[in-house]
């Protein structure tokens, strides 16, 4: 039973309610879970897919291919591709999502307070990563410098929108973190004052880390230290921060970020795409880290598709540890109870009184589940694709597998045009 955004109540087959039901939804023929919860995404790589200049390539190979093309994004193109993104996450399953945005051209000043309104109108919950990029090529960083800014400017817009937008009570629809883009586009100093601002305002942190050996390499040439010895050093490393990716830690790091309960965001798809490797889920958490699911940008997967990552992160964490030693139960695991501890969460991601009424629906009634058996089982090992029901907070969002109140096909055009125009712009 759901009352005011909440679960209220919770019956076994033949109980009947403690109070009056005026709504009643028949999910006989559904598979229930609560809303799946994405911790890594950024929105406006949707405007960027299956571009043949990124096309197989390694990491920093396909960054610095695509950081021009990103320098000319507009504000209605981070609105278009926020919507997009959101509605793909909704069809998906996905309730809550967090979002890494760290590209702050001149015109896109105030790309989180776009998103926001973008995520309003779609109606999920988000955590806006405010990212940073602060060390340009020139001063021996990756991105150009038409995509970095000053430290100053940064600090104080992260400060803005933390006390404009972040919500600290359950239920939140708009949370705020901090998020320096990674080691190779962020200064030192911006890394450590983001953590002293991120403890005085008492968010989240957030940043890519140990993605690839280029990364190692570029931490132990620019600072002698591991990317792991580099968190730790500029005051990153604990309960508070969580890192995307996490693939190349030794065990003594893993042994250290368990410790620390830091939050690891498993990005499968990403990851086989650019060749970065297999991130080692099952021994962190083990150690004691936090692990969620991330379907990561649109650029680098190419989809939102959540229910679609859950399936993969299940398989890679499967190829890397042996079949049994990673269930179905434990992908859904990340992606929900899991992926909102990543997020310091405790009001989503589950199926219990007190908790959000944030649900995910999916029927097993397509051709791709004739002849399946165990129906959660079924939802990953038989590839489901797109939920027939989502509801955010008591309301529906998603019913009979239309978004509700969402135009799709003029989103579609207008994103097509929005793509078109930033790839012409060159």
């Amino acid at each position: 039973m759901v009352s005011n955004g909440v679960i209220t109540e919770i019956l076994r087959r033949g109980q009947s309610p403690s109070r009056q039901i005026d709504t009643v939804f028949d999910a006989r023929q559904h598979v229930v879970l609560p809303g799946l919860v994405n911790t890594h995404h950024h929105f406006y790589q949707t405007l960027t897919r299956a571009m043949p200049e990124a096309i197989n390539k390694k990491l920093f190979d396909w960054l610095t291919s695509l950081y021009s093309v990103w320098a000319r994004l507009t504000p209605e193109m981070i609105c278009s591709s926020s919507q997009v993104a959101l509605v793909e996450l909704l069809q998906s399953g996905c309730t809550t999502t967090a979002d890494h945005h760290y590209i702050f051209s001149n015109q896109l000043e105030n790309a989180i307070d776009i998103q926001v309104e973008a995520a309003k109108a779609i109606g999920c919950r988000v955590v806006l990563a405010r990212g940073s990029m602060s060390l340009g090529r020139e001063h021996g960083g990756l991105p150009p410098s038409q995509t970095v800014q000053c430290a100053r400017t940064i600090m104080e817009d992260s400060e803005r929108v933390i006390k404009k937008f972040h919500d600290r009570g359950s239920g939140a629809l708009v949370q705020i973190a901090l998020a320096p883009c990674s080691p190779f586009s962020v200064s030192q100093d911006l890394m450590k004052s983001t953590a002293e601002l991120a403890k005085e305002l008492d968010v989240r942190l957030h940043t890519h880390l140990a993605e690839t050996q280029d990364e190692e390499t570029f931490c132990l040439q620019r600072f002698g230290l591991r990317p792991l010895e580099y968190l730790e050093k500029v005051g990153w490393l604990h309960s508070g921060t969580w890192v995307a990716h996490g693939i190349h830690f030794n065990q003594e790091e893993i042994a250290q970020l368990g410790s620390a309960k830091v939050g690891i965001t498993h990005c499968p798809t990403s990851n086989m795409l650019l060749g970065s490797g297999i991130c080692r889920g099952v021994e962190l958490e083990h150690a004691g880290a936090i692990m969620g699911i991330g379907v990561d940008g649109s650029a680098s997967n190419d989809s939102s598709n959540m229910i679609a990552e859950v399936r993969q992160a299940m398989y890679l964490q499967k190829l890397r540890y042996s079949s049994e030693n990673f269930t179905h139960l434990d992908a859904l695991r990340w992606a929900t109870s899991g992926s909102a501890s990543v997020l310091g969460r405790t009001d989503i991601g589950r199926l219990e009184v007190g908790a959000c009424a944030d649900l995910t629906l999916f029927k097993l009634d397509e051709l791709d589940f004739a002849g399946s058996h165990d129906p959660l089982a079924a939802l990953l090992l038989c590839q489901a694709h797109r939920a027939d029901c989502v509801m955010v907070g008591g309301q529906w969002r998603v019913k009979d597998r239309e978004v509700i109140g969402v135009d799709v096909e003029r989103l579609v055009a207008r994103q097509r045009e929005l793509s078109r125009q930033l790839t012409k712009a060159g």
